[in-house]
């Protein structure tokens, strides 16, 4: 095990947060252990080097899961890391609402940057390039699955887009969403909030932080997930049905 990933693991025990990213890795463990079962089947988009597929793994063994990664090479990798685990399903596509091809930048130099728009950079110099990737629904993909218990998203931005091409999955399985919304991203992709709370409002899905809703607090209104984002109080949320 690489050693960033040793210290991610680490940190998840710890009694602290060292970041705000760790504060949402710890969050996110949470919630899968609130929500998943032995049996729980889970959706990683934007799977990325396989972190939170392990947790699902770990926490649902005996559950189907499937991950979303365009980038080549890690979807390389992502397939020979669960290539012995028959219950893994790894895609190599960007989910969207429509089928089909598109450019995406890939960030060089900080991979987890990328997506099929080019987003607003936190450090200078980053070196990226465009290749073309496949874009796929999720609600055609996984249309025959009656299943789902949790969808995280972390896209750079698209998701509003991966959401709208999962409008039916949503509807049918009802499952926790745990996603990335933040400036500086899913602005570059036209997304303002109010837009993904009107998405969730129509699936009668609700809006937290997941650091509220794991101490049960109320959901955010409109105008609370809106201060969220223009503010930069928080970019990763959760939707749960009503």
């Amino acid at each position: 095990m690489a050693l960033k990933s040793m210290l991610k693991a680490l940190f998840r025990y710890l009694p602290f947060d060292v970041s705000i990213n760790q504060a949402y890795d710890r969050q996110s463990w949470q919630v899968i252990k609130k929500v998943c079962d032995q049996n729980a089947c889970c959706v990683d988009v934007g799977c990325h080097k396989g972190e939170i597929m392990d947790w699902f793994i770990q926490r649902s063994p005996k559950g189907k899961h499937w991950g979303f990664e365009p980038i080549p090479d890690m979807y390389d990798k992502l397939v020979l890391k669960y290539q012995n685990n028959r219950n893994i399903t790894i895609y190599p596509y960007a989910l969207s609402e429509t089928n089909g091809t598109t450019t995406f930048n890939l960030v060089v130099t900080n991979p987890a940057y990328s997506g099929m728009v080019k987003r607003n950079y936190d450090h200078a110099n980053e070196k990226d390039q465009t290749i073309e990737v496949e874009m796929r629904t999720l609600d055609d993909l996984l249309a025959a699955v009656n299943r789902i218990d949790l969808i995280k998203i972390d896209v750079e931005g698209a998701e509003l887009q991966v959401l709208k091409g999962a409008v039916n999955t949503l509807t049918r399985t009802k499952p926790t969403v745990i996603f990335e919304h933040g400036l500086g991203a899913s602005d570059c992709y036209g997304t303002q909030p109010t837009d993904v709370f009107q998405f969730f409002q129509g699936l009668n899905f609700s809006l937290n932080t997941m650091e509220n809703w794991l101490k049960n607090l109320p959901p955010l209104s409109k105008e609370a997930f809106e201060q969220q984002f223009y503010q930069k109080l928080n970019f990763y949320f959760i939707a749960v049905p009503s």
